[in-house]
């Protein structure tokens, strides 16, 4: 979603882009997008989306005849099915924070909050690794990792599209097919990928952006009312992104706390759990990628998979972007991981003002 309005961005100095602000800051969200033909009720074709397919999120969803909520009900579509996104459109009510929807094809509209953007892309074998381990990327909509190739029916987690994870052996089964050995970075066991659902993430793929830029001329800001993330580099704007950042539950108040941090500690990847399974606000997430880390207690910016709605806040004090999203942010900030190199520590992290 930036590319489309990467260039709106750069015209603009840090003090007119904050104009845009508090009530106006979704026209100007909504603006470029309607200048390339994203008008309500207009379908724009699956030309501006960088993922082809679309991952139902949630357990079940309604598809709608057109992209509202008003709208006849045609069908409901289940948990982790996939359909191609034929065209993407601008809803003209609510919710209004998140009024994009997509069209399935050969379905109907939904809304685009509980939809994952994903690819189906299957990998080359590799069977060679370095001492150090490799990170691996999932590539297609989802896997289920086993507990170990001679017992493939015992499913350990079901990953999905975009996670991230850190592979330290190459297996063979009984019948050659080759299993790539994760050990898990919470819990104290491993499993194991089908390596064709596995892309070996090379150093270029994550290479420091903007290295040149020194550390006092590039921070970022989050608007906690407008759930905005804006990356500036000599005062201009060169990133943008819609957030989802920490919520109040039943079970306590974890909203994301206004303040000046520092992204002093980085990962690629990370296994976050808490609370009890039978918990309503519970979670046990493997693989969660794009760490960088503001505060001692995890409050970081990483990338989400069980939601695509941005632009209200619903998270457990974090900063959630897209998998696409917190990678830019990754290799934007300092410190630099090395790509061999789990987590990184430094006190000359990137600025991070929260508003």
């Amino acid at each position: 979603m930036f590319e489309l309005i990467k260039n709106d961005l750069l015209s603009l100095s840090r003090r007119d882009f904050l104009k845009y602000s508090g009530a106006a800051f979704g026209s100007l969200f909504l603006m470029p997008l309607q200048d390339r033909g994203w008008l309500p009720k207009k379908v724009q074709p699956n030309d501006g989306l960088t993922h082809a397919y679309g991952r139902v999120i949630s357990e079940a969803l309604n598809v709608y005849q057109k992209p509202s909520l008003e709208s006849k009900l045609v069908t409901t579509i289940w948990k982790d099915e996939v359909l191609p996104i034929a065209g993407v459109t601008i809803g003209e009510e609510e919710p209004a924070y998140n009024r994009i929807w997509y069209e399935m094809e050969g379905a109907g509209f939904v809304h685009s909050g509980r939809i994952q953007p994903v690819d189906i892309n299957k990998n080359p074998i590799i069977e060679n690794l370095p001492e150090t381990g490799k990170l691996i990327e999932i590539t297609v909509p989802y896997t289920d990792a086993i507990w170990h190739p001679k017992s493939p029916h015992i499913i350990t987690y079901r990953l999905y599209f975009g996670t991230v994870y850190w592979v330290t052996e190459i297996v063979k089964d009984q019948k050659g097919k080759v299993w790539y050995k994760v050990p898990d970075d919470k819990w104290d066991i491993h499993y194991y990928v089908d390596a064709e659902h596995a892309h070996f993430i090379e150093p270029e793929e994550i290479t420091p952006l903007s290295p040149n830029v020194s550390r006092e001329n590039k921070w970022i800001e989050i608007l906690l009312e407008e759930q905005a993330v804006i990356a500036y580099e000599n005062e201009r704007p060169i990133f943008f992104a819609r957030t989802a950042t920490g919520a109040r539950f039943i079970d306590g108040d974890f909203r994301t706390q206004p303040g000046n941090y520092l992204t002093n500690r980085k990962r690629p990847s990370r296994h976050m759990a808490a609370g009890d399974p039978a918990a309503p606000n519970s979670y046990d997430l493997p693989g969660i990628p794009w760490i960088c880390y503001l505060t001692e207690s995890g409050i970081s910016f990483h990338g989400t998979y069980w939601h695509n709605d941005y632009g209200k806040p619903r998270s457990h004090g974090c900063i959630n972007l897209t998998p696409d999203d917190a990678r830019w942010v990754y290799r934007w900030t300092l410190p630099i991981v090395p790509p061999d190199q789990e987590i990184r520590n430094a006190d000359h992290g990137t600025y991070v003002y929260i508003h």
